[in-house]
C-alpha cells in the first residue's frame, strides 16, 4: 500500500496504522527458533517523552546494537551514516511524530531489493522487553531511525531472526543500491596498494575491516590501537607525506562511524608524536587542522598489517550523483541484466550438466578495450536461497553464430565465479578487448529464481541478451507423398470411410474415434484425446467446415511419424518421457525455431508435475505452434513482422491457436 494512501486513511479514521504484513507478533522476530525473551511491542511515543525521527545536531554516530547479534547491521548503518547523500535516500527526513506533521504511526524507508528501489512501510511498534528496546537503537534513546530501519529491514528478510545470518556485504549493497566486493588486503599489500589508488579514484565506497579470530571464549572488541572489530572504516585518500629529513611515508586518511568515542591510537594518529617529523605546509596541504570527528591518517604499511580486508560498494554515475564525496570521481560505467532462471526453460544448472548447461540466459558482454571488470550476480530467492554463480566465455570473430550445446562442449571457460548460496556473487577480472558470453546460473539445474546480472567497468562496453527471434523454418506438417507413402496410408482409408459422413469428411469426434482404432499402442495414442483431435481439425481443415478429407488424414498420419521421430531423438533415456529442457530442440527438429519467451509460456502451458512432457503434450504444442504461424502469415503478406486485428478477429483467431 501506498505511503500516502495509508497516511490518509489513518487520518480519516484518526487510528495509528498496524502493519498487516509484519504483525507485532513473537514470529515476526523469531520464526525459528524460541524466543529468549516475551516482548512487548511499544511506539516510541510509549518509551521516551519527546522522541525524535533523526536527531540532525547528533556530534557521531551513536549506535547500540542490542541482543540479536547482527553488529554487521549497526557497521552498515554507520557506513551510512556518513555517506549523508545516500543516507536520506534511504532515510526520507521529512517524516517525524508531530501530530501536527501528520504523524500516523507509519515510517517509510527505502531498500535496494531485488533490483530495484523499494519503499517499505512499517508502524512504529517496536520490540522491547522490560520497557527497552531489545535490537538496535539510538544510544541517546529518544532517536529513533535506526531501531525503524532495522524493522524495515527485517520486513524484507521475513523476521528479526533472518538478520542474524545477513552479512555486511549484503547490507551495503541493500542501502546504496551498489554492487558489493570483498579485497582481502593480506594477501598481496602491493597490488591492494595500486587497487585501492585505483578505486578511490572511482564512484566507490571504499571501507577496511578487521575481523576478529574468535580463538578466546571472550573475544575483544577493539585492537590495542582502538580499531574496533567489525565497523567499516570508510576510507578517503591516499598522500604521500615528507618529514623534514626528506623522507616520504604513504598515509591512509580513514573515518570511524564511532566519532571521537573510538579514536586510533596508533602511529600518525591525531596528536601522535610523527605529527612532529613534518613541515607546517604539509600539515596544511592535508588539512590536518579540520579533521571530521572520528577522522585520521595511517601509515600505509599499518593499515595492511591492521586491517584483514577492503569491503567495496561500487556506484554507477546516476546512484553516485546524490553523494557529496563522489561527485568529482570517476564514474563507474553500468550494464544491467534480469532475468530468471525457469525450470524447463532458462534453469539449466552449472556446467556440470553439460546437456542443459546451455539453456541458462546467455549474455554478449562486449569491451571496447582491455579493461578489468567487476561482475555481479545478485539472486532474489532471500528466504530460501540457492546456490549460485556464473561462467564467462571468450567468442572468437564469428561472434554468437556457433553458440549451441555443441560450443559449451568443446571450449573452455575463461571466468568461472565461486558458487555460493550468498545473496550476491561477485568477481574482478581482468578481459581483453572484444566479445564474451556470459551464463548466470545456479548449481543444480531446474531450481527457479530471479536474479540481477551488473557488470561494471571505467571504460565503455555492451551487455545484451542473446535470444533466438521466432520463426517458421520448415512447415511442421509434412504432405503426403502418393508415390512414396501411398501403400502404407492405403490400410487406413476403409476405416476412415467406415466413420466418415456422406462426403467422406470427419470431425473431431469421428477423428477421435478413428485415432483410437488405428494408432498402434498407448505412448502414440497420448495424442488421440479429444482436445488433441480439436486441434488437429483447426490446424488441417483449410474448408472451414470443422471437418477433414482423406487427404488431411494421410497428412496428419504422416506428420505424426514425422513428430514422432523427432521427439524419440530427445528421448532416448527414457522412452515417451520427454525433458522439458528438451522441448525447444525437439520442436527445432519439426521446423520451429522459438524465442525464450515463447518456449517459456509453452513450459508453463505442457509441462508435468514431474517437469516432463508426453508424446501427447509434445503433438499438441506442435499444433498450436502451426496454427499460430499460419494465422500470422496469412495476415502479413509482404513479411513486414507486424499485424494489425480488431478485437473481433483478434478473439477469433486467438481461440483458434
Amino acid at each position: 500500500m501506498a505511503y500516502s494512501r495509508v497516511v490518509a486513511a489513518c487520518a480519516e479514521r484518526k487510528e495509528l496504522w498496524q502493519d498487516p504484513d509484519f504483525p507485532a507478533t513473537q514470529t515476526s522476530v523469531f520464526y525459528h527458533q524460541t524466543p529468549p525473551f516475551t516482548f512487548s511491542w511499544r511506539r516510541p511515543k510509549d518509551l521516551v517523552q519527546n522522541p525524535v525521527f533523526i536527531r540532525e545536531d547528533s556530534p557521531h554516530f551513536d549506535i547500540v546494537h542490542g541482543k540479536l547479534g547482527d553488529r554487521w547491521f549497526g557497521s552498515c548503518l554507520g557506513c551510512l551514516h556518513l555517506t549523508k547523500g545516500l543516507f536520506y535516500r534511504v532515510v526520507p527526513a521529512d517524516q517525524d511524530f508531530d501530530a501536527e506533521s501528520g504523524y500516523c504511526g507509519v515510517f517509510r524507508f527505502r531498500v535496494w531489493w531485488c533490483g530495484e528501489w523499494r519503499e517499505v512501510l512499517v508502524d512504529d511498534r517496536l520490540p522491547t522487553v522490560n520497557g527497552k528496546l531489545v535490537f538496535v537503537h539510538s544510544q541517546s534513546l529518544s532517536q529513533f531511525w535506526p531501531a525503524l530501519l532495522e524493522k524495515a529491514y527485517a520486513k524484507l528478510h521475513g523476521s528479526y531472526e533472518a538478520l542474524k545470518y545477513g552479512t555486511s556485504l549484503d547490507g551495503l549493497s541493500d542501502f546504496t543500491g551498489g554492487i558489493a566486493e570483498s579485497v582481502s588486503l593480506r594477501a598481496d599489500p602491493t597490488t591492494c596498494g595500486r587497487l585501492l589508488a585505483k578505486l578511490l579514484d572511482l564512484t566507490s565506497l571504499v571501507t577496511a575491516v578487521v575481523t576478529s579470530s574468535h580463538s578466546s571464549k571472550t573475544p575483544a572488541e577493539k585492537l590495542a590501537s582502538g580499531i574496533v572489530f567489525g565497523i567499516n572504516y570508510r576510507i578517503y585518500c591516499i598522500e604521500k607525506v615528507e618529514s623534514y629529513s626528506g623522507e616520504q611515508v604513504t598515509l591512509v586518511r580513514i573515518r570511524t562511524p564511532l566519532g571521537t568515542t573510538a579514536e586510533y591510537l596508533g602511529a600518525w594518529g591525531r596528536g601522535s608524536p610523527e605529527w612532529d617529523t613534518v613541515p607546517p605546509r604539509e600539515k596544511e596541504r592535508l588539512n590536518l587542522k579540520y579533521m571530521a570527528d572520528g577522522e585520521f591518517w595511517m601509515a600505509y604499511s599499518d593499515f595492511v598489517r591492521t586491517f584483514s580486508h577492503l569491503e567495496v560498494i561500487h556506484l554507477d554515475g546516476e546512484t553516485s550523483r546524490d553523494e557529496p564525496s563522489l561527485r568529482h570521481k570517476t564514474p563507474w560505467i553500468s550494464r544491467v541484466y534480469q532475468g530468471a532462471w525457469q525450470r524447463g526453460v532458462t534453469a539449466g544448472g552449472c556446467r556440470n550438466n553439460p546437456d542443459t548447461f546451455h539453456i541458462n540466459p546467455q549474455l554478449h558482454l562486449i569491451l571496447s578495450d582491455m579493461e578489468e571488470v567487476v561482475i555481479s550476480l545478485n539472486q532474489h530467492s532471500v528466504m530460501e536461497p540457492k546456490v549460485v554463480g556464473f561462467t564467462a566465455y571468450p567468442l572468437s570473430k564469428n561472434g554468437l553464430d556457433s553458440i549451441s550445446k555443441a560450443f559449451f562442449k568443446k571450449h573452455k571457460s575463461l571466468v568461472n565465479s565461486q558458487y555460493t548460496n550468498s545473496r550476491q556473487v561477485c568477481e574482478r577480472v581482468q578481459l581483453e578487448q572484444g566479445g564474451y558470453i556470459l551464463l548466470p546460473t545456479t548449481f543444480e539445474p531446474g531450481q527457479e529464481s530471479a536474479f540481477t546480472l551488473r557488470v561494471f567497468s571505467s571504460k565503455p562496453l555492451k551487455l545484451k541478451l542473446v535470444d533466438t527471434p521466432s520463426a517458421l523454418v520448415q512447415p511442421a506438417v509434412v504432405k503426403a507423398r502418393d508415390s512414396v507413402d501411398a501403400k502404407s496410408l492405403q490400410q487406413y482409408e476403409a476405416v476412415f470411410l467406415q466413420v466418415a459422413d456422406e462426403h467422406r469428411t470427419v470431425n473431431a469426434f469421428e477423428l477421435h474415434e478413428l485415432l483410437e482404432a488405428c494408432l498402434p499402442n498407448d505412448y502414440i495414442k497420448s495424442c488421440a484425446s479429444l482436445d488433441i483431435c480439436r486441434q488437429v481439425i483447426l490446424a488441417l481443415d483449410s474448408s472451414s467446415t470443422g471437418r477433414l478429407r482423406f487427404s488431411d488424414f494421410k497428412d496428419l498420419m504422416v506428420s505424426l511419424k514425422f513428430w514422432q521421430n523427432a521427439f524419440k531423438t530427445h528421448t532416448k533415456e527414457r522412452t515417451g518421457i520427454l525433458k522439458a529442457e528438451r522441448l525447444r530442440d525437439a520442436l527445432e527438429d519439426v521446423g520451429f525455431q522459438l524465442s525464450t519467451e515463447v518456449v517459456s509460456t509453452l513450459v508453463l502451458r505442457y509441462m508435468r508435475k514431474d517437469g516432463t512432457l508426453r508424446f501427447g503434450d509434445y503433438v499438441s504444442a506442435i499444433l498450436h505452434l502451426s496454427v499460430a504461424f499460419n494465422i500470422f502469415e496469412k495476415r502479413d503478406p509482404l513479411q513486414n513482422g507486424s499485424v494489425k486485428f480488431t478485437l473481433g478477429e483478434w478473439l477469433k483467431n486467438a481461440l483458434m491457436c
